[in-house]
């Protein structure tokens, strides 16, 4: 039986991206929303040796997502999914950024575990904006709230995002709140679907230059200062990334959230403490932090 993959928000950025890496034996199901690009990302693929399908799916949909799941199925065996459909900050109020990027996770991994069996894998993207956030403001408990009174969640969380200021920050406080969830319901899912052989993790980029990342350079292009290199991710960067995670070769790998972002978590925390240390020094005429 042929093996399938799916890949939502497939019709570009990193999910095309990341269907460029994938295995030609394996048969390409892409979705989202805008039928043209994805219809275009598919003759590429097919330019390129792909045998690859398209489907119209708005994944904050629930009977969208299942009917995307039956079509999978009805072409092989569903053995990966890389599930890359969301909405920015810059494109969307936090309602919708909660229905599609929070409740859309939950349609996705359900209905796809499925129609999965042992082998199978579900790769969550997550953002780093979701590592702004302490664990507390997502905790177990939204998890199941999502899943028993989808209503209740969404208020739950928009009323916590009318507590800031401006519709950009509420917008953005949104989307790292669905983020964050994203983190978390992976890792609740690989704890259910283990049993039954199927690993489930995400990962979560830095600022990648794509159309949904260069809409939000302004801002988002801030951490830019403390990643390694000093610039943007690039979408095939981390359509490799995806791909790797996805290959079944990482049987063991499940549960987890792989930061790709460039080192810039890591070197703004570094400088915070470099900074905090020189003045420490500066105050004390000597160093009050032993040296390694």
């Amino acid at each position: 039986m042929r093996e399938v993959c799916v890949i939502t928000g497939g019709g570009s950025g990193i999910g095309l991206a990341a269907a460029r890496k994938m295995p030609k034996t394996k048969v390409l199901v892409l979705s989202g929303r805008t039928e043209k690009k994805l219809e275009k990302a598919v003759a590429e693929l097919e330019d390129q040796g792909f045998e690859a399908h398209a489907v119209a799916c708005d994944t904050s949909h629930r009977e969208e997502v299942d009917a995307l799941a039956d079509y999978a199925a009805s072409l092989g065996k569903v053995t990966t999914v890389i599930h890359a459909a969301g909405q920015s900050p810059g494109m969307a109020g936090p309602e919708q950024l909660l229905r599609v990027n929070a409740l859309g996770t939950v349609y996705v991994n359900q209905a796809m575990a499925r129609v999965m069996g042992p082998g199978g894998v579900i790769l969550d993207v997550s953002s780093s904006s979701a590592y702004v956030l302490p664990d507390w403001t997502v905790g177990k408990g939204l998890c199941c709230l999502a899943e028993q009174d989808e209503e209740r969640f969404v208020r739950r969380l928009s009323r916590l995002c009318a507590l800031v200021p401006g519709s950009y920050r509420q917008s953005g406080l949104a989307y790292a709140l669905s983020k964050k969830f994203v983190i978390r319901y992976a890792q609740k899912c690989a704890s259910e679907y283990g049993e039954h052989g199927i690993r489930v993790l995400s990962l979560s980029p830095g600022l990648i230059a794509t159309d949904m990342g260069r809409l939000e350079a302004a801002e988002g292009g801030k951490m830019l200062r403390y990643a390694a290199e000093r610039r943007m991710g690039r979408p095939e960067e981390l359509g490799y990334a995806l791909a790797t995670l996805a290959d079944e070769r990482n049987g063991y790998l499940t549960g987890v959230d792989v930061l790709c972002d460039g080192g810039s978590g890591s070197g703004k925390r570094f400088r915070r403490y470099a900074a905090s240390y020189g003045s420490e020094e500066n105050a004390a005429g000597q160093s009050m932090v032993p040296l390694c």
